[in-house]
């Protein structure tokens, strides 16, 4: 009952909102997504699919990978994009959305740029992550497989943050192979070596069935795959301020 409670109350929600956008003529796709898409992926997805349609407004907001099912299945999202869960509801429909590599980087000045690093490195060095270390994706996936102690972790608001304190040399960084190349190419960062600085991972779109949920998170899904979006994603440019709507559920902590 709970459960139903819950689904009836997003539903509301939703329908005030729809009923509100309608009469502005315009439509509301509300996106959830896990804190490194977010940062890195989504301001080049969202400003490329909201060319696609004029009248539509996108939402987006950071929410624990854990929280993606919950969120969706009351209606308080639309769609959901990040690392795949590991237990997907059958009232979901689950796709890939982009391979991605997480490396590990070093400022030029660190001990371990230009020196192959194996595991136990590794786990001396202060590890200078996002809140992405937080949830169930790629980097915690790649601390735990390191053994990185707790004690050596240290957390960010934002991925950027991180990777401008690896610059100074105050430790290792994981990042995003494609938003670290610049940085590498120029000097500011070296990329790691050595056999366990890197992982590879694949983001995936959670949404209602087709039946379910609505047609422009329908769209999305299947637009986001395209290599048309990925390489959109890959360059992070920004949506126009007119088709996009802060939402109050945006945080990096949450």
């Amino acid at each position: 009952m709970a459960s139903r409670a819950a689904e009836l109350l997003g539903l509301q929600d939703r329908t005030v909102l729809e009923v509100s956008a309608a009469g502005r003529g315009r439509r509301l796709l509300r996106v959830a997504a896990s804190s490194l898409f977010a940062e890195h992926a989504a301001p080049g997805l969202i400003e490329l699919f909201a060319k696609r349609a004029a009248d539509l407004d996108l939402e987006l907001s950071v929410r624990d990978p854990a929280h993606f099912d919950t969120l969706l299945l009351t209606r308080t999202v639309d769609i959901a994009i990040g690392p795949k869960p590991a237990v997907i509801d059958p009232a979901l429909t689950c796709r890939p959305v982009m391979n991605h590599r997480i490396v590990l980087v070093a400022g030029p000045t660190h001990p371990l740029a230009g020196v192959p690093a194996g595991p136990h490195q590794l786990r001396e060095q202060i590890w200078l992550m996002g809140p992405s270390a937080a949830d169930g994706g790629a980097v915690p996936a790649l601390v735990r497989r390191i053994g990185v102690p707790e004690d050596r972790q240290r957390i960010f608001q934002s991925h950027a943050a991180a990777l401008e304190e690896a610059k100074r040399g105050k430790g290792v960084a994981a990042g995003l192979s494609f938003t670290v190349a610049q940085d590498v190419a120029r000097g500011h960062l070296v990329q790691l070596t050595g056999p366990q600085v890197a992982f590879d991972a694949v983001w995936h779109s959670l949404m209602l069935t087709e039946q379910g949920g609505p047609s422009a998170a329908a769209e999305l899904s299947r637009f986001a795959a395209t290599p048309r979006a990925i390489q959109a994603m890959m360059r992070g440019a920004g949506v126009t301020v007119g088709h996009f709507r802060p939402s109050i559920h945006v945080t990096l902590w949450s």
